[in-house]
């Protein structure tokens, strides 16, 4: 017997099922799904149905229906993620963490805070600075990726280099299993021996393993100040060069290093009119550097001895030092103002690199001619995290442009041999649907069947975001 829906292929006894578990109001099924906010892509809400639980045991309650029923369900956070991980189909049941919104605790003395999955990292932001600390992680999407979303994709960010991705932020993880049980292990220690440390089977496995409800997370200090400037430089030499002053300092600490290069710098910079003085617009690559310390001026005296270094080396270089908040938020805006890529090129393809430090200008040398050998109107807009060797490389094509032959093209020159190299074709943004082919190409046999093995005896036939990670 079929759900009364007409598009629906969900048993109704299924759907009466969660409905006792969650609410008649927390389960939207037909044209009310097609009312939700689907995030980047409209294929996150291919199901028949969303369900909105509340707590674990709401969840672990969906997820054991949906085993006895034979239901696969797809997990989802803020569906801000760029590789599919999101998407399903009819047949399915998405659970959204939406309703798991609550800041259980934080402890001030031990930098620890207990939050639901559905918390945003703004939310925890927000909550964590009113005792002067922070999660040591940010991202530009703050106000809708959610804590669970980024410990399923191990999302790393501005600050990686200084306080590592989102593995390095967990201490501890409540999480649903395919079969409905609940692992629970909310340690707010950083020092435990006890075994296998579990949690890091769940931290990046996108919602394969497991459904994560709950996160204990290492917070930080909040400096008292911060200064940044923008420096117009002549290469990526000369950027990782402002990086390691950075990292050196005399007082304070680095923040940020983040790069950008001239394609995506006159976007940002054009539609936000921004300007200064004796800063030309035409610098090959751009660097956002952030300090912060006890004291402004202190930091501001540092950023003018990195300047004044590298201006014997560089002498054609500009610099920019922000004197207020509003200048830094303007900056900042020059690098985090993504959307206008995808608002001139819709379904852009992106991608997401890392690279070994000492190879990141070769490793751009090689790529931008290759890519116009592919197609010589591709001007690639280019950013990132240049302290982590973190890339993101976005076609100036809208997505349905490409043909599958030219995206192979062009994933074949931007893939090629990072492996071997000692870096990543997936940084921070995972495999979900999209990336599932490559990761089959490059990664080491063994290491690919250890996860699929692992995933099937996790999974015993209760499949949890079907056709993720390893397909």
């Amino acid at each position: 017997m079929k759900n009364a829906h007409p598009t629906g292929d969900l048993p109704v006894a299924f759907l009466s099922d969660i409905e006792a578990a969650i609410g008649l109001t927390n389960l939207k099924q037909g044209d009310t799904v097609a009312n939700l906010d689907y995030g980047v892509t409209p294929a996150n809400f291919g199901a028949d149905a969303v369900a909105f639980p509340s707590s674990t045991q709401e969840v672990a309650s969906i997820i054991r229906s949906a085993a006895a029923h034979g239901v696969p369900v797809v997990p989802q956070g803020g569906r801000t993620g760029l590789v599919g991980g999101g998407v399903s189909i009819p047949g399915q049941i998405v659970v959204s963490t939406a309703r798991l919104n609550r800041i259980v605790e934080i402890y001030p003395d031990e930098r620890v805070a207990v939050v639901e999955a559905g918390v945003t990292l703004q939310t925890l932001q927000a909550a964590a600075s009113e005792h002067q600390l922070e999660p040591g992680i940010d991202l530009p999407s703050r106000g809708s990726a959610t804590i669970g979303g980024m410990v399923s994709t191990n999302a790393g960010g501005i600050a990686a280099f200084r306080y590592g991705v989102m593995r390095h932020r967990i201490l501890g993880l409540e999480v649903v299993l395919p079969d409905g049980s609940i692992y629970s292990d909310l340690t707010r220690v950083v020092k435990n021996a006890a075994g296998y440390d579990l949690k890091h089977l769940f931290i990046g496995a996108e919602g394969t393993l497991g459904i994560v409800t709950k996160a204990a997370i290492k917070l930080e200090p909040v400096p008292a100040a911060t200064a940044t400037a923008f420096f117009g430089l002549p290469s990526v030499e000369a950027a990782l060069q402002a990086t390691r002053l950075g990292l050196t300092v005399e007082y304070g600490h680095m923040r940020a290093a983040e790069a950008i290069w001239n394609s995506f710098f006159s976007l940002t910079a054009g539609e936000h009119l921004w300007s200064a003085a004796d800063y030309a617009p035409d610098y090959p690559i751009n660097l956002i550097l952030s300090l912060g310390g006890g004291d402004e001026e202190q930091l501001r005296t540092q950023l003018g001895r990195i300047y004044e270094e590298l201006y014997e080396t560089y002498p054609d270089m500009s610099a920019v030092v922000a004197t207020s908040q509003a200048q830094e938020a303007e900056l900042w805006r020059l690098r985090e103002d993504t959307d206008l890529i995808y608002r001139k090129y819709p379904a852009a393809p992106s991608f997401d690199v890392s690279v070994p430090l000492s190879q990141i200008e070769a490793y751009v040398a090689r790529c931008l001619p290759e890519l116009r050998a592919i197609d010589p109107a591709f001007d690639p807009y280019l950013f990132g995290h240049i302290a982590d060797g973190n890339l993101h490389i976005v076609l100036n094509a809208a997505g349905a442009d490409l043909t599958p032959e030219k995206t192979a093209a062009i994933e074949t020159v931007l893939y090629r041999d990072l492996t071997r190299s000692g870096g990543s074709f997936s940084a921070e943004h995972g495999i979900g649907s999209k990336r599932i082919h490559a990761l089959r190409a490059t990664a080491d046999p063994v290491k690919f069947a250890l996860m699929t093995r692992i995933r099937s005896t996790i999974d015993a036939g209760h499949p949890l975001n079907p056709g993720k990670v390893t397909g």
